[in-house]
């Protein structure tokens, strides 16, 4: 109910028509944007050998899995209860990453008939740069392949010239296929 708004779309498969409306609005371009990536199962041997444990989270740990991602994504505290409220609901998985027995990362998926939306992929700050992201990408598609899922999608920001994208790269490494990008339009 607060907060900033965007229209998010693939510009170059829409019509004139709403690239004209865009513009008549003079809506703003907003950060790079993102990228749309796919996996189709079932999936040959991976490149990234993953050595970081998972597990679904259970159902006394909807807090501690939305206030995770919050902290992961640097959003606000507020949208705790948001990403709590996805645990156990029909059609979606949640999952930890492990440190010993301790949670350090975040990951969700939905799933609907043959396909599956991955997301909400984080790491708490102090255990990036350990595999946590390439072994929840594994746990979400080896649960989802089990599933009967045939076509995974993810989204993360569009790689920009200079910078570095861990989680593009990660999901590339990891058999995604690049299939477009979205832009951000502030309304």
């Amino acid at each position: 109910k607060a907060g900033n708004r965007f229209l998010q779309l693939n510009v170059d498969a829409v019509s004139d028509e709403v690239r004209n409306w865009i513009q008549t609005k003079g809506l703003p371009e907003h950060s790079p944007g993102w990228a749309k990536l796919t996996r189709s199962a079932p999936f040959s041997n991976l490149d990234a050998p993953v050595s970081e444990r998972t597990r679904k989270v259970q159902g006394d740990e909807t807090l501690l899995f939305g206030s995770m991602m919050c902290k992961g994504f640097n959003f606000p505290p507020s949208l705790t209860a948001l990403w709590s409220a996805i645990v156990g609901k029909e059609g979606w998985s949640c999952f930890f990453a492990l440190d010993d027995e301790t949670p350090i990362g975040t990951g969700a998926m939905y799933v609907s008939g043959s396909y599956a939306w991955l997301g909400g992929g984080t790491t708490v700050p102090e255990f990036r740069n350990r595999g946590v992201q390439k072994a929840l990408i594994q746990a979400r598609t080896d649960y989802g392949i089990a599933q009967g899922v045939l076509t995974f999608v993810v989204e993360t920001e569009v790689p920009s010239a200079g910078k570095l994208n861990i989680s593009y790269d990660n999901l590339r490494k990891m058999g995604f296929q690049h299939a477009y990008n979205r832009k951000n339009f502030k309304l």
